[in-house]
Formats: C-alpha cells, structure tokens, sequence
C-alpha cells in the first residue's frame, strides 16, 4: 500500500515541474470522478397487455377415500347366476333398485342402515308386463336388463324370451306400483332418464341368435315421458340411413363385420349417456367400436363416430400379453388395443361435453348346442367342440396363426419369437382387422375365420400387417368437439393391481388364479360413474375381471390424476370357497354415487357374487 502511494506522489511532482517550464502539449485525461447523485424518476410506463390465463389449479380436498361399509348378503345359489347387474337409487326413500336378470325382476333394497341393507321387495317385471301387454303371454319375456329412477317413477328394460324379438321398458312408481309398458327394440339394454326427465331412452342392443340365422336391427328407442307415464309414446332412432346407399355415412373406423346383412343389423348399441342440457343422448356401439350420436327432439341418429385405436407400442401404455409368462410382466409391444366402450358416462367443462368411458372389449361369439359333430354340421356350424356348435367366431389367438400370415414387416416389429406362448402366442386378437386386403380373406364372411376347419389350415389372402386385441385395459376422456381423446389412463390399471395384489394380478371374477385374464382383456373395465365432490369432479371405474373401484380426479380433463383403489375382494381362498360365493364381491358390473343423510356413497351392484356392496366416500 506504501508502494502506491509513494508512485502516485512523484508522479504528481513530475507533472508540475514541466508545466512551470514551458507551454507543451496538454497532458492525459484525469481519472474519472465519483459518479452523481441519482436523478428524479421518470413517469410510470403504460402497461403492457394481459398474458394468457394459466392453467387452473386445484383444491387442497383434491383427493378422497372409498372404504366398504356394506353388503347384501353373498348367497350361494347366487354365484355367477346374474343376480345383481344394474343399480338405480331413490333419495327420498332411501332405497336402491337392484337388477336381478336371472329371476326376471327388480330387487328392491331398504338403504335406511347402509351397513345392512335389506332386500324388502321383490318385483315380477315379466308377470307385471305380460299381464298388462294383451299380444304377450306368459313366459314371453326374459331377463330384465337395467334400470333407471327419475323422480318418483322407475324404468326397466326387459328383453324378450327369444332375444330377437321386441322388448319391453317397464314404468313403476318407485313404490313398486306398475304403471305402464312400451315395446322397445330387440334386446333393449342399458335404460336411461334424459337430465329434464322428459324422455328415457334405451340402447336396442339387436343381438343375433345363437346360430346367427336371425340378427335383427340395432336401435335406439326414445320415449316422450313428459305428458305422463301412463301415455309414455316411443320413436325408434334406428341407423338404416346408414346402409349401402342410404343418406348418412359413418365417420371414422367403424368395424362392420363382413358376415352382417347390413350397416343396421351389425350396430349394437350397448349403453347410454346424456349431455348436460338434456338434448343430446350418446350410445356406446361396443363391438363396432364406435359411439352413436342422437338428437332426442327428432328421436334421429344424427353421427356414428369410430373411436380408433390404442398404440401399445407407446411408453405408458404396457400390457401384460400372456397368462403363461410367469407373473406380472408389463411390456410395449407394437400391436393395437380396440376401445370398445362398454359403460360410459358423459360431464360438463366449459361449455364442452366429454365422454368418459371404460374399455372393456367384447367379441362376437355366436354358438348352439350340438349332440355331436354331425349334429353341428347339419346346423351350418362349422366347429364342434365339446358340445358347442361354433357358427361365427371373430377372435383367434396369435400362436393359433400361421407363420405365413404375418407380413414381413409385421415380423420385423415384434421379433422373430412373438408367437411364443410368453410373448404375444396366447393373446387373442381381432380376426377382421389388421389384414392387408379383408376382402381377400373369405372365410370372414362365414366363419369369422382366418383359418379352415377342422384341420385349421390357413386361409389364403388372410395375412395380418398389424394385430388388434380386445379392449384397451384403461377408461378414456374424449372431448366431442373434437372426437379425439383427451385422457387414457394407460397402463395405469394393471400396473396398479400388480403393486397392490400381487400374484393376483389380473384373476378372472369366478377364480383367484392370477395371471388368468393377460391374455383376454385383463381387468377389463366395465362401469363409469362420474360425480362431483366438494368441488371436484371424480370418475369411478369398475373393473369387472379382477374386481374392485379406480378412482380418479377429472376435473380438468386433460390432466386426470389417480386418487385411490380399493378392492375388498377376499383372494386368499380357494377356488371352492370363491364358488361357494365365500369370496366378498365378485364382478363389479354398475355404479351409482348418492348422497343420503348428507353423507356420500358409492353402490357398486356384482353380478358374479349377486350382491350390493356399499362404499362410504370421504373427502380428504
């Protein structure tokens, strides 16, 4: 520091002398002075414009806990017999209406102590309606299908006793009191109440007979409630202006089946929702894969959307492929899920209607009884197996293929070895799609086979470029603006049972054996019900196979987030007690949120156990 300071005064001294001197050039700049003080501030700028409103944020109570808090009794005569399928609640009676398709009738259940329900009533729908409709008699009529409530009256769906004939939606005060009947279509299946209440509506599902000798048209059936139960009118919604030639097309991948004498024949309609304002009811067309559109107003079908298609190839959406690779063992492979929505149930967002959908998968099966194999052939089946005579049948497993009927490429994505039993060999696939030309493989057309029978020889021109299985093992969020989805949970559901059931992952609803339905359509998602929480809005997804609720927040449809499992099931027993109905709920098969006593439940009505169980909702 001295250094300096000794520099800077001779520097200084030197500086002088040679100014005093003489005149000479002027000398260097000087260092720079302290800086100023701040000057005053200026005035304020004008502001700028409003950025974009950022995404919305959510509750603290976000979330909330199912817990099981009652049950019907589990009666053994019950197991697998369908006696609890579709559940419907009346608030102000504190009672729930319980579908029991095996005796034909409503089960009405007292909810007064929801940790003991109790079946009081028994209702004879078939006895009520053919006792009321003049052209039926006794025994005309089978099993009941669903059922709705809307204020003080109830709906129910009966089909008929041979299931191409016309079915019935029976009307009852909620007291059990019979009102009226309306012929509907064939087999009409899921029934619903329009939001106002002015119509119900029902899905026809049209099936065909068992040798698929007669396959009557699907439709959608609206009934004009509005006037009065007992002077209900019906309009059939039908989709004949989608036929060969008629004023309508399909939108989309819509699957036809080749074997259907026409578009209308081959539409299922399976299950209905509504839009918020009560002018719009969608049908889901489970095996077609589609969605059905319906204007109630004109009782028209407006739109027939095909869904599309599940990429398993993409990182989120693994499956387990096999019942025989050892366990639980998620994997991408490059194959397609196909949607087919069974239960679905539709919400509000900014003015935009979403579908909310659970995909289960279903195939088309069709099979008569046969004393022997010249008894099927003389059916026109061609398949005897065991007592089964097999007429159409559009699933095959992937080993069951020949090599020759892959395309190169197909090969080249799945690997030289997919056809082995703890790859893709055991999955079953989709027989009308994914072929390089379907109009060059025949046999579709008849036997829903790519393969000849009996000695299952390949067909020619049935060569696959790409695989679809059944189903697609998640729930979807679709924005109907748009058609596209929004939401899948992807592998979510089975990832999540693997981690909570372990080597139960993926049993079928009548065995504990794990692993038992990888190969099918694994858990299979069957029922949605969407309620509102304290601000929150949660879907509830049954999952029929494994059994249990998936609970999810939707209320932002792009970003859905799990919330809870929960699944009372009892795996440790074996396969005697389970068919003893020993095994807690087996086969969740509807859903329905109420709020009583001003607490929240969930009904969870299963059809393989034929009980009612109850879940208590708490908002955490």
């Amino acid at each position: 520091m001295k250094t300096k300071q000794l520099t800077l005064a001779s520097l200084a001294i030197a500086s002088a002398l040679l100014l005093s001197a003489c005149d000479g050039d002027n000398g260097q700049d000087g260092i720079d002075g302290l800086p100023g003080a701040d000057g005053a501030p200026g005035a304020d700028g004008s502001d700028g414009t409003d950025g974009s409103n950022g995404a919305d944020g959510q509750d603290a109570n976000a979330a909330l806990s199912l817990k099981l808090v009652g049950t019907t009794p589990a009666i053994a005569d019950n197991f697998d017999e369908s006696a609890a399928e579709i559940v419907a609640y009346h608030a102000e009676s504190k009672t729930a209406f319980l579908v029991n398709s095996n005796s034909k009738a409503v089960d009405v259940v007292s909810l007064d102590d929801v940790t003991a329900p109790v079946i009081t009533l028994t209702l004879d729908v078939a006895g009520d309606v053919e006792g009321a409709v003049a052209e039926l008699a006794a025994g005309d009529l089978g099993g009941v299908n669903s059922v709705d409530v809307y204020g003080d009256h109830m709906a129910v769906a009966i089909e008929a006793d041979t299931k191409q004939d016309t079915g019935y939606i029976a009307f009852y005060n909620v007291d059990g009191t019979y009102v009226s009947a309306v012929a509907a279509g064939a087999l009409p299946d899921k029934v619903g109440f329009s939001p106002d209440g002015n119509y119900a509506v029902v899905a026809n599902e049209g099936e065909p007979n068992d040798d698929y000798s007669n396959d009557p048209e699907g439709s959608i059936t609206v009934i004009d409630v509005s006037g009065g139960f007992d002077v209900a009118t019906a309009t059939t919604a039908d989709f004949q202006a989608f036929n060969v030639g008629g004023s309508k097309s399909l939108t989309g991948p819509v699957r036809i089946s080749a074997k259907a004498d026409s578009v209308a024949k081959d539409l299922e309609p399976e299950f209905i929702a509504f839009s918020k304002d009560g002018s719009t009811a969608f049908a889901t067309l489970q095996e077609n894969n589609a969605v059905a559109i319906v204007d109630l107003a004109s009782a028209e079908v407006s739109a027939v959307l095909g869904i599309g298609f599940k990429d398993y190839g993409l990182p989120g959406n693994e499956i387990d492929a096999s019942n025989e690779d050892g366990g639980v063992n998620l994997e991408s492979w490059s194959i397609f899920g196909t949607y087919m929505p069974d239960g679905f149930d539709a919400y509000e967002v900014n003015g935009t209607t979403y579908l909310v959908t659970a995909n289960e998968g279903d195939g088309r099966e069709y099979v008569s009884d046969a004393t022997d194999e010249a008894d099927c052939t003389a059916q026109g089946g061609f398949l005897f197996d065991g007592g089964d005579c097999f007429h159409y049948l559009d699933e095959i497993r992937v080993k069951d293929l020949d090599a020759s009927q892959f395309t190169a490429d197909l090969v080249a994505k799945l690997g030289a070895d997919f056809q082995d039993q703890d790859k893709l060999g055991r999955l079953k696939v989709i027989t009308d799609l994914g072929l390089e030309d379907a109009s060059a493989c025949a046999t579709l057309a008849t036997t829903g086979q790519p393969i000849a029978f009996p000695d299952e020889t390949p067909v020619a021109g049935c060569v696959y470029e790409d695989l679809y299985s059944f189903g697609a093992r998640s729930f979807t969020i679709w924005d109907t603006t748009t058609g596209r989805p929004v939401f899948d949970s992807g592998s979510d559901f089975e990832r999540i049972t693997a981690q909570q059931l372990g080597g139960s992952f993926n049993a079928s609803n009548d065995s504990n054996d794990g692993d038992d339905r990888s190969d099918d359509k694994g858990p299979e998602p069957e029922a949605i019900e969407i309620a509102t929480v304290d601000g929150n809005t949660f879907a509830f997804v049954a999952l029929e196979r494994v059994g249990g609720v998936m609970v999810y927040n939707i209320t932002n449809p792009q970003n859905a987030t799990y919330v809870q499992y929960i699944n009372p099931r009892d795996f440790t027993v074996d396969d005697d007690a389970v068919e003893a109905n020993m095994a807690g709920p087996l086969g969740p098969e509807d859903i329905k949120f109420i709020t009583q006593d001003g607490e929240n439940y969930l009904l969870v009505s299963n059809e393989v156990s034929g009980t009612l169980s109850i879940y208590s909702v708490t908002a955490l």
